[in-house]
């Protein structure tokens, strides 16, 4: 008998990490002989072989989307029940979820530590917030969950932190990478002459919760001669980080690039990643890095240190002190992209490959069910 699989995602066209993530496991589903449809917000643009149906919102403020595609899909389902209702989004009710975005209440506890109190304060009173928490908890404690995929032991370890769950029914699978897609840009970048400066890139938008500012701090001790860092990613406040760079006398060693919509040539050229996110679940640039044969430097806080080996990366203790990020830094420096190393470090997430990955949550979705 078919399956029907109907999955939540409020934006699914667009082209992020998360939209991507849901259009390969509709894809997937499909492909495995499932009746998949997907409920979304957003404009359905281009064909797919499983139905799109798109709920348009009239709402204008976040809250108001947030319940409107909650109070949307609680209808839909009501009225057209599945066997599987895979969550993608913040819903309260599904029969397996992937909590691709890790845990709002532990973001709002994290965000402490790179935020003003008046800001933390601020956020006590903002009902989106109150709404997301609401809909978190009601969401990993329902009684018919069957199955939590997180993408890190750190949100797993959150969610038990936080909520009251059964520990088997949570599942970490870390993010894939198109590892395949991506051998003809390695080979190019690998066969391009380099330069002898050591070449670090940080790639992220909201530059002070990505950590740029302790970065840019443990970079200040190093030889400038030995290094460039670039810096991919929008920030509204960049010209106080150009203005920290200028004091601690980097600006000959620091290239503020803006947002990019293509980040790979930026990987091909550079040497290391370095990720000192103050929180991330699990930043998807850190296995798309890894899987261009760059070393990684990671913080303890972002969930994809956790593929992190000796020979791919280093993670480093304690985002608030400064000789911790620069020892990490300086080991760094000992691993440049040589053919040789990157060839090493490609090879360690050829099993984080998409497909690997997407064969996980399938196996684990239609065995149960």
């Amino acid at each position: 008998m078919t399956r029907l699989i109907t999955l939540l995602k409020s934006s699914f066209t667009k082209q992020g990490g998360a939209e991507k993530y849901a259009r390969l496991l509709a894809h997937a589903f499909h492909q495995k002989g499932c009746n998949v449809r997907v409920l979304t917000t957003e404009p359905v643009e281009g064909n797919f072989p499983f139905e799109v149906i798109s709920f348009a919102l009239k709402s204008k403020t976040s809250v108001s989307k947030l319940w409107d595609f909650e109070g949307f899909c609680e209808k839909y389902l009501k009225k057209h029940p599945s066997d599987i209702v895979f969550g993608l989004d913040r819903n309260r009710f599904q029969t397996h979820l992937r909590a691709g975005s890790g845990v709002h209440r532990s973001f709002l506890l994290h965000r402490k530590k790179f935020e003003p109190k008046w800001k933390c304060f601020r956020h006590m009173l903002n009902p989106l917030h109150s709404s997301l928490l609401h809909i978190e908890k009601t969401g990993f404690e329902h009684p018919e969950l069957k199955v939590l995929f997180t993408n890190s032991h750190l949100v797993k370890e959150e969610i038990l932190s936080h909520y009251v769950i059964d520990p088997s029914k949570i599942i970490v699978v870390h993010n894939g990478v198109e590892w395949q897609k991506w051998q003809a840009e390695f080979d190019s970048s690998i066969n391009t002459p380099r330069t002898n400066c050591y070449q670090f890139l940080f790639l992220g938008n909201n530059f002070e919760r990505k950590g740029l500012r302790p970065l840019l701090m443990g970079l200040r001790n190093l030889p400038r001669e030995v290094f460039h860092l670039t810096v991919v990613g929008y920030d509204k406040h960049q010209k106080r980080f150009c203005n920290l760079a200028e004091k601690l006398g980097l600006s000959h060693n620091v290239t503020f690039c803006g947002p990019k919509s293509d980040i790979c040539s930026y990987l091909q050229k550079a040497d290391c990643l370095v990720i000192p996110s103050f929180y991330d679940p699990f930043a998807n640039v850190t296995v798309e890095a890894l899987a261009m044969g760059l070393f990684v430097v990671s913080s303890k806080t972002n969930g994809g240190c956790e593929v992190l080996t000796k020979e791919n990366g280093c993670i480093i203790e304690n985002l608030g002190d400064e000789a911790a990020m620069q020892q990490a830094l300086e080991i760094a420096l000992k691993h440049p992209k040589t053919p040789e190393n990157a060839i090493k470090v490609r090879n360690s997430v050829h099993y984080l490959d998409f497909s690997t990955q997407l064969n996980t949550y399938l196996e684990k979705c239609l065995s149960l069910t």
